[in-house]
């Protein structure tokens, strides 16, 4: 029979049967949060929708621009009230509209990760020299602003090409969130070299939670609380990576924010986990693991 077409990235690999290590203090489940800081197109592009509507889209538009506008700075006051790092995963969009939000985090030493320049787009539907260029471009843009590179991408939409981890390693960055395949950080191979993918989640994830599959605000945060309980007892055979991945549209929410405070309550009260962001745990894999 013909053999399946594959991405060569990466080989198979059991998690079972991999070499084990910990992560700072001896802890066994790293966790982080990684908010999505994006901004839309008015009029036209893509865009994840409330309800159907047509362009010029006032109800899906104004919806996400809440986010940005009340979302985010209600998500900032949990994060500072738990005293929580967090990823930013920001569309270089966001430093034209609203750059006091980017300035915010940057206060707080938050890790910047390149997520394109706005979630109207998506890469998979460029050619690689019009890739290539947005990709220096975000590069370039988020260094200028934050005053160093940021090393970690997460595509608009999770969109990639076949070029797209060639193209990133090329321009400098270190690792991408684009793959669910694994709970824990591992090679991805490049035409550039070694290269790494860090888990991000497609699950303990408001969009397609709330979104995709209508979950409630309370079903979110069970989710939440569920997966961090099950992963701990899991991660006593195998360090394990957790992400919560977030929208301030749509968690920050009055009603759903609530529901988050309580989950995010329950990870950090319970003092188990590694509270980190991305690339700190790639960081700590590149020292001690041997994959």
């Amino acid at each position: 029979m013909t053999p399946l077409a594959t991405h060569a990235r990466y080989v198979y690999s059991a998690i079972s049967r991999r070499s084990d290590y910990a992560w700072p203090g001896g802890r066994r489940l790293a966790v982080y949060v990684a908010i999505n800081l994006e901004h839309f197109e008015f009029g036209r592009g893509m865009g994840a929708k409330l309800a159907p509507s047509a362009e010029p889209d006032v109800l899906n538009y104004a919806w996400r621009d809440y986010g940005n506008r009340v979302g985010a700075w209600r998500l900032l006051e949990l994060f500072d009230a738990l005293r929580l790092p967090v990823a930013v995963l920001a569309n270089t969009a966001i430093y034209d509209y609203c750059p006091e939000l980017m300035a915010a985090h940057r206060a707080r030493g938050d890790e910047v990760v390149g997520h394109g320049h706005t979630n109207s787009e998506r890469q998979s539907d460029m050619s690689e020299a019009e890739e290539a260029a947005l990709i220096r471009a975000c590069m370039a843009r988020i260094e200028k602003e934050e005053g160093k590179k940021p090393r970690g991408w997460l595509s608009p939409w999770i969109a990639e090409s076949r070029s797209t981890p060639d193209l990133l390693k090329e321009a400098g960055f270190d690792y991408t969130l684009n793959w669910c395949h694994d709970d824990q950080p591992l090679p991805f191979a490049t035409r550039a070299g070694e290269f790494w993918s860090v888990p991000y989640p497609q699950e303990i994830n408001d969009i397609p939670a709330i979104v995709a599959r209508q979950n409630s605000a309370a079903e979110f945060a069970d989710m939440i609380i569920g997966c961090y309980e099950e992963m701990k007892t899991q991660s006593a055979r195998q360090p394990l990576v957790m992400g919560i991945a977030l929208h301030p549209y749509i968690v920050g929410q009055p009603h759903r924010l609530r529901e988050l405070r309580r989950a995010l309550q329950h990870i950090v009260s319970d003092r188990c986990a590694w509270l980190t962001r991305p690339g700190e745990i790639l960081d700590h894999v590149r020292r001690v693991a041997s994959v």
